[in-house]
């Protein structure tokens, strides 16, 4: 077996039980060691036991290493193949098997722990006809977000990437809601994505009577393809929880329904967001819905049950689903107002 192959499956098996980050990432970073090789001195430190002598390789990833050189499934692997033989969710099937698509993912170029080849890598080995390539927008500091330079640049990453996989990778951007209800990107960039996710990353805690309105001016605007994570809320997780946000959810909902924008279901297990009353909610008022992950790592695109389950267990249409929908017809109603 390939040890780098090896080396990163482990780290995403880690990433879907939600482990403790310096785990999955002593993995990734052993596998970029390995990569650095050449086969020659790689056989050679592994016949000589000498592999940790290498910067990045401890004794855990030392050993998958050598298993796998060896031919060996590596015990570690197999273990944790098993741990994950089930769906994240078992109710999800219905709904997960028709999800085609992700739309809101992070990489290395803000906050996310892996590059854009690994999470493109990663979607098409878990079957997904299109991912979109998410980061941050420029005011979100501490996530590293993108100025359009650095989208740019994205950009060109993107097409030199597409053409290596069946997978269609998606040009997109969580842009910030700022504090009047513009989005955080300028139109020129806005105008070439494929998939805008707007959220509130800050002032999470102003009064309805603020919130409100600053949401709806976001959804009206003409590219805002998902309202991602409306409420903000943690209920649990490493970084502790957080109430949700106030805002009239009748009034935020009506326009997410008569502007077509999605109502995210945010898969991550830390969000779960909306709240399963507010789900209802928006069931019944008629929007579209978007699973997405939120992934900040491969391992966590599979998160994608969690979602799909809540879903099925809200009374959700699939076919209010958009990222159900075939790539062309997701993108053509994600430009539906740009020939307005």
């Amino acid at each position: 077996m390939d040890p780098v192959t090896a080396l990163r499956e482990v780290s995403f098996w880690l990433e879907r039980s939600r482990a403790k980050q310096y785990r999955s990432k002593a993995y990734r970073v052993a596998a970029e060691a390995v990569e650095r090789l050449s086969e020659n001195d790689l056989e050679l430190l592994v016949a000589g036991g000498d592999l940790q002598l290498v910067p990045g390789i401890g004794k855990s990833t030392a050993a998958v290493i050598s298993q796998a050189v060896s031919g060996q499934t590596p015990e570690a692997l197999r273990a944790l193949r098993a741990a994950g033989a089930e769906p994240l969710d078992v109710d999800a099937t219905p709904i997960r098997s028709r999800l085609r698509g992700d739309l809101h993912t992070h990489t290395t170029w803000s906050d996310g722990g892996s590059s854009l080849v690994e999470m493109v890598q990663t979607a098409q080995r878990l079957g997904l006809d299109y991912l979109a390539i998410t980061d941050h927008s420029p005011r979100l500091r501490i996530a590293n977000g993108l100025s359009p330079d650095r989208v740019r640049a994205q950009w060109r990453e993107i097409t030199e990437v597409q053409s290596s996989f069946e997978v269609r990778i998606l040009r997109g951007v969580e842009v910030d809601i700022l504090a009047d209800g513009s989005l955080d990107q300028n139109t020129e960039i806005l105008d070439g994505m494929d998939i805008v996710v707007a959220s509130v990353h800050s002032d999470l805690r102003a009064t309805t009577e603020v919130m409100t309105p600053r949401m709806v001016r976001a959804i009206a605007h003409p590219r805002t393809t998902v309202l991602g994570h409306c409420t903000g809320r943690r209920v649990d997780g490493q970084h502790g929880s957080r109430p949700q946000s106030s805002f009239d959810a009748e009034v935020v909902f009506e326009a997410c329904r008569h502007f077509g924008v999605a109502v995210e279901i945010n898969s991550r297990p830390e969000r779960q967001d909306p709240p399963d009353d507010l789900l209802a909610l928006a069931i019944e008022m008629g929007c579209l819905f978007s699973i997405d992950t939120d992934a900040h790592a491969p391992g966590q695109l599979d998160f994608l049950d969690l979602g799909a389950g809540r879903a099925l267990r809200a009374g959700a249409d699939p076919k209010t689903i958009i990222n159900t929908w075939p790539v062309q017809e997701l993108l053509d109603h994600a430009g539906r107002h740009q020939s307005v």
